[in-house]
Protein backbone atom coordinates (compact mmCIF):
# COMPACT_ATOMS: atom_id res chain seq x y z
CA UNK A 1 0.00 0.00 0.00
CA UNK A 2 1.32 3.43 -0.88
CA UNK A 3 1.62 6.39 1.35
CA UNK A 4 -1.35 8.69 -0.46
CA UNK A 5 -3.24 4.78 -0.03
CA UNK A 6 -2.86 4.12 3.35
CA UNK A 7 -3.21 8.24 4.06
CA UNK A 8 -7.12 8.55 2.82
CA UNK A 9 -7.62 4.10 4.50
CA UNK A 10 -6.83 5.87 8.05
CA UNK A 11 -8.80 9.11 7.33
CA UNK A 12 -11.75 6.76 6.11
CA UNK A 13 -11.44 5.03 9.13
CA UNK A 14 -11.87 8.73 11.40
CA UNK A 15 -14.33 9.58 8.87
CA UNK A 16 -12.38 12.41 8.13
CA UNK A 17 -11.95 14.11 5.11
CA UNK A 18 -8.08 14.65 3.38
CA UNK A 19 -6.84 18.32 2.76
CA UNK A 20 -4.65 18.67 -0.31
CA UNK A 21 -3.10 22.09 -0.16
CA UNK A 22 -0.86 22.94 -3.00
CA UNK A 23 2.15 25.33 -3.87
CA UNK A 24 4.88 25.92 -6.16
CA UNK A 25 8.25 24.73 -5.88
CA UNK A 26 11.06 28.03 -6.02
CA UNK A 27 7.44 30.16 -5.54
CA UNK A 28 7.87 33.01 -3.87
CA UNK A 29 11.58 31.98 -3.65
CA UNK A 30 13.89 28.95 -3.47
CA UNK A 31 14.69 29.12 -0.06
CA UNK A 32 11.12 29.37 1.04
CA UNK A 33 9.61 26.15 -0.10
CA UNK A 34 11.00 23.64 2.37
CA UNK A 35 9.50 25.73 5.25
CA UNK A 36 6.15 25.98 3.28
CA UNK A 37 5.98 22.21 3.19
CA UNK A 38 6.58 21.88 6.77
CA UNK A 39 3.75 25.10 7.58
CA UNK A 40 0.84 22.92 5.68
CA UNK A 41 1.18 20.27 7.57
CA UNK A 42 1.85 22.32 10.63
CA UNK A 43 -2.13 23.89 9.09
CA UNK A 44 -3.37 20.46 8.02
CA UNK A 45 -2.59 19.04 5.17
CA UNK A 46 -3.03 15.58 4.49
CA UNK A 47 -1.66 15.17 1.54
CA UNK A 48 0.72 18.18 -0.30
CA UNK A 49 0.54 18.50 -4.12
CA UNK A 50 4.33 20.49 -4.92
CA UNK A 51 3.63 21.69 -8.21
CA UNK A 52 6.95 21.66 -10.84
CA UNK A 53 7.17 25.30 -12.50
CA UNK A 54 6.76 24.95 -16.04
CA UNK A 55 6.87 27.83 -18.96
CA UNK A 56 3.29 27.09 -20.09
CA UNK A 57 1.03 25.19 -18.22
CA UNK A 58 -2.29 25.43 -19.85
CA UNK A 59 -4.52 24.28 -16.76
CA UNK A 60 -3.28 27.12 -14.69
CA UNK A 61 -5.44 30.35 -14.29
CA UNK A 62 -3.34 33.42 -13.64
CA UNK A 63 -2.64 33.11 -9.88
CA UNK A 64 -0.53 29.98 -10.60
CA UNK A 65 1.03 30.82 -13.61
CA UNK A 66 2.49 33.90 -12.11
CA UNK A 67 3.74 31.30 -9.03
CA UNK A 68 5.55 29.60 -11.96
CA UNK A 69 7.23 32.55 -14.09
CA UNK A 70 8.37 33.22 -10.13
CA UNK A 71 10.31 30.17 -9.79
CA UNK A 72 11.92 29.50 -13.47
CA UNK A 73 13.22 33.24 -12.77
CA UNK A 74 15.07 31.40 -10.14
CA UNK A 75 15.87 28.42 -12.32
CA UNK A 76 13.83 25.93 -10.59
CA UNK A 77 13.88 22.48 -12.34
CA UNK A 78 12.50 18.92 -11.84
CA UNK A 79 16.07 18.17 -10.37
CA UNK A 80 15.81 21.12 -7.96
CA UNK A 81 12.17 19.47 -7.33
CA UNK A 82 13.33 16.80 -6.15
CA UNK A 83 16.27 17.70 -3.94
CA UNK A 84 13.72 19.92 -2.35
CA UNK A 85 11.81 16.32 -1.26
CA UNK A 86 14.50 14.90 -0.28
CA UNK A 87 15.25 17.68 2.43
CA UNK A 88 11.69 17.32 3.57
CA UNK A 89 11.56 13.50 3.80
CA UNK A 90 14.96 13.78 6.61
CA UNK A 91 11.89 15.13 9.00
CA UNK A 92 8.93 14.07 7.70
CA UNK A 93 8.50 10.35 6.06
CA UNK A 94 4.55 10.37 7.06
CA UNK A 95 3.38 13.25 4.72
CA UNK A 96 2.26 12.23 1.03
CA UNK A 97 3.75 14.42 -1.45
CA UNK A 98 2.67 14.67 -5.43
CA UNK A 99 3.87 16.45 -7.72
CA UNK A 100 1.91 18.21 -10.10
CA UNK A 101 2.95 19.68 -13.53
CA UNK A 102 3.39 18.89 -17.36
CA UNK A 103 4.74 16.17 -19.67
CA UNK A 104 7.85 17.75 -20.94
CA UNK A 105 10.42 17.51 -17.83
CA UNK A 106 9.31 14.62 -17.31
CA UNK A 107 9.81 13.85 -21.20
CA UNK A 108 13.58 15.54 -21.01
CA UNK A 109 14.70 12.84 -18.60
CA UNK A 110 13.11 9.85 -19.71
CA UNK A 111 9.66 8.52 -17.50
CA UNK A 112 12.54 6.07 -16.11
CA UNK A 113 14.77 8.27 -15.21
CA UNK A 114 11.75 10.19 -13.77
CA UNK A 115 10.43 7.30 -11.72
CA UNK A 116 13.66 6.82 -10.76
CA UNK A 117 14.28 9.90 -8.87
CA UNK A 118 11.11 10.54 -7.57
CA UNK A 119 11.26 7.10 -5.62
CA UNK A 120 14.96 7.80 -4.38
CA UNK A 121 13.59 11.66 -3.53
CA UNK A 122 10.45 10.61 -1.72
CA UNK A 123 7.62 11.29 -3.41
CA UNK A 124 4.50 9.56 -3.68
CA UNK A 125 2.55 10.66 -6.63
CA UNK A 126 2.34 12.54 -10.12
CA UNK A 127 -0.60 14.27 -11.75
CA UNK A 128 0.94 15.25 -15.37
CA UNK A 129 -1.93 17.21 -16.63
CA UNK A 130 -0.88 16.64 -20.19
CA UNK A 131 -0.61 12.77 -20.15
CA UNK A 132 -4.19 11.15 -21.52
CA UNK A 133 -4.90 8.00 -19.29
CA UNK A 134 -5.53 6.39 -22.86
CA UNK A 135 -1.36 6.72 -23.15
CA UNK A 136 0.09 5.92 -19.89
CA UNK A 137 -0.94 2.19 -19.29
CA UNK A 138 2.75 1.52 -19.40
CA UNK A 139 3.93 4.51 -16.96
CA UNK A 140 1.27 4.02 -14.51
CA UNK A 141 2.22 0.12 -14.26
CA UNK A 142 6.18 1.47 -14.15
CA UNK A 143 4.94 3.81 -11.20
CA UNK A 144 2.89 1.74 -9.04
CA UNK A 145 6.21 -1.38 -9.54
CA UNK A 146 8.10 1.11 -7.84
CA UNK A 147 5.23 2.10 -5.04
CA UNK A 148 4.40 5.84 -6.68
CA UNK A 149 0.68 6.26 -7.75
CA UNK A 150 -0.05 8.35 -11.25
CA UNK A 151 -3.14 10.14 -10.61
CA UNK A 152 -5.59 11.59 -13.68
CA UNK A 153 -7.57 14.42 -13.65
CA UNK A 154 -11.51 14.41 -14.66
CA UNK A 155 -13.86 17.05 -15.38
CA UNK A 156 -16.89 17.88 -16.12
CA UNK A 157 -16.66 17.06 -19.55
CA UNK A 158 -15.14 14.07 -19.51
CA UNK A 159 -16.57 10.91 -20.96
CA UNK A 160 -17.85 7.40 -19.80
CA UNK A 161 -14.85 6.25 -22.32
CA UNK A 162 -12.22 8.34 -19.99
CA UNK A 163 -13.77 7.96 -16.43
CA UNK A 164 -13.43 3.77 -17.73
CA UNK A 165 -9.55 4.43 -18.68
CA UNK A 166 -8.94 6.73 -15.60
CA UNK A 167 -10.72 3.80 -13.68
CA UNK A 168 -8.08 1.21 -15.46
CA UNK A 169 -4.89 2.44 -14.52
CA UNK A 170 -4.90 5.57 -11.84
CA UNK A 171 -4.20 4.53 -8.49
CA UNK A 172 -3.82 6.89 -5.34
CA UNK A 173 -6.51 9.05 -5.73
CA UNK A 174 -8.61 11.17 -8.42
CA UNK A 175 -8.74 14.54 -8.69
CA UNK A 176 -12.31 15.78 -9.86
CA UNK A 177 -11.55 19.52 -11.79
CA UNK A 178 -14.57 20.98 -10.65
CA UNK A 179 -15.17 23.98 -13.47
CA UNK A 180 -14.78 24.00 -16.83
CA UNK A 181 -11.96 26.85 -16.77
CA UNK A 182 -8.42 27.03 -14.94
CA UNK A 183 -7.31 26.99 -11.76
CA UNK A 184 -8.72 29.22 -9.64
CA UNK A 185 -11.96 30.19 -11.29
CA UNK A 186 -14.98 30.86 -9.02
CA UNK A 187 -18.92 29.64 -8.35
CA UNK A 188 -18.52 26.01 -7.99
CA UNK A 189 -22.06 24.63 -8.05
CA UNK A 190 -21.91 21.52 -5.27
CA UNK A 191 -25.09 20.12 -6.61
CA UNK A 192 -23.71 19.57 -9.68
CA UNK A 193 -20.15 18.08 -8.69
CA UNK A 194 -22.49 15.81 -6.10
CA UNK A 195 -23.95 14.58 -9.58
CA UNK A 196 -21.08 14.28 -11.79
CA UNK A 197 -19.58 12.62 -8.49
CA UNK A 198 -21.70 9.94 -8.09
CA UNK A 199 -21.41 9.19 -11.96
CA UNK A 200 -17.90 8.88 -11.87
CA UNK A 201 -18.05 6.39 -8.63
CA UNK A 202 -19.63 4.33 -11.00
CA UNK A 203 -16.09 3.05 -12.07
CA UNK A 204 -13.60 4.90 -10.29
CA UNK A 205 -13.38 3.32 -6.90
CA UNK A 206 -10.71 5.22 -5.49
CA UNK A 207 -10.67 8.35 -3.57
CA UNK A 208 -11.77 11.44 -5.21
CA UNK A 209 -10.66 15.00 -4.85
CA UNK A 210 -11.92 17.80 -5.74
CA UNK A 211 -10.15 21.44 -7.27
CA UNK A 212 -10.35 24.33 -8.92
CA UNK A 213 -12.21 27.36 -7.07
CA UNK A 214 -12.01 26.41 -3.69
CA UNK A 215 -10.98 29.65 -2.40
CA UNK A 216 -12.50 30.03 1.53
CA UNK A 217 -13.89 27.85 4.81
CA UNK A 218 -17.20 27.56 3.54
CA UNK A 219 -16.55 26.26 -0.11
CA UNK A 220 -13.99 23.48 1.15
CA UNK A 221 -16.90 22.53 4.06
CA UNK A 222 -19.21 22.10 1.30
CA UNK A 223 -17.26 20.38 -1.42
CA UNK A 224 -16.22 18.02 1.25
CA UNK A 225 -19.66 16.79 1.78
CA UNK A 226 -20.00 15.29 -1.64
CA UNK A 227 -15.79 14.60 -2.37
CA UNK A 228 -13.14 12.27 -0.07
CA UNK A 229 -10.50 15.40 -0.46
CA UNK A 230 -10.60 18.92 -1.15
CA UNK A 231 -7.78 20.37 -3.31
CA UNK A 232 -6.90 24.26 -2.54
CA UNK A 233 -3.99 26.12 -4.94
CA UNK A 234 -4.70 29.61 -6.17
CA UNK A 235 -6.10 31.10 -2.92
CA UNK A 236 -2.90 30.00 -1.05
CA UNK A 237 -0.42 30.91 -3.71
CA UNK A 238 -2.86 34.64 -3.28
CA UNK A 239 -1.71 34.29 0.57
CA UNK A 240 1.87 34.33 -0.40
CA UNK A 241 1.50 36.94 -2.73
CA UNK A 242 -0.46 39.54 -0.43
CA UNK A 243 2.41 38.78 2.40
CA UNK A 244 6.18 40.08 3.23
CA UNK A 245 8.10 37.65 2.29
CA UNK A 246 9.52 37.07 6.35
CA UNK A 247 5.65 36.27 6.91
CA UNK A 248 4.17 34.62 4.17
CA UNK A 249 5.10 31.01 5.91
CA UNK A 250 2.89 32.03 9.02
CA UNK A 251 0.56 33.38 6.74
CA UNK A 252 -0.18 30.16 4.67
CA UNK A 253 -0.04 27.97 8.00
CA UNK A 254 -2.92 30.15 9.56
CA UNK A 255 -5.04 30.02 6.38
CA UNK A 256 -4.97 26.56 5.63
CA UNK A 257 -5.94 26.05 9.36
CA UNK A 258 -8.60 27.65 9.18
CA UNK A 259 -9.94 25.49 6.02
CA UNK A 260 -8.84 22.30 8.06
CA UNK A 261 -10.93 23.62 11.45
CA UNK A 262 -13.65 23.83 8.64
CA UNK A 263 -13.59 20.38 7.54
CA UNK A 264 -12.91 18.69 10.99
CA UNK A 265 -16.37 20.11 12.29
Amino acid sequence: MSRIQATFAALAAQKRKALIPFITAGDPAPELTLPLLHALVEGGADVIELGVPFSDPMAEGPVIQRACERALKFGIGIRDVFGIVAEFRKTNDRTPIVLMGYANPIERIGQQAYIDAAKEAGVDGTIVVDYPPEECEEFAQSMRANGLDLIFLLSPTSTEERIEQVAKVGSGFSYYVSLKGVTGAANIDTTEVAQRLAAIRKHVKLPIGVGFGIRDAATAKAVATVSDAVVIGSRIIQELENSPREKAVDAVRTFLGGIRKALDE
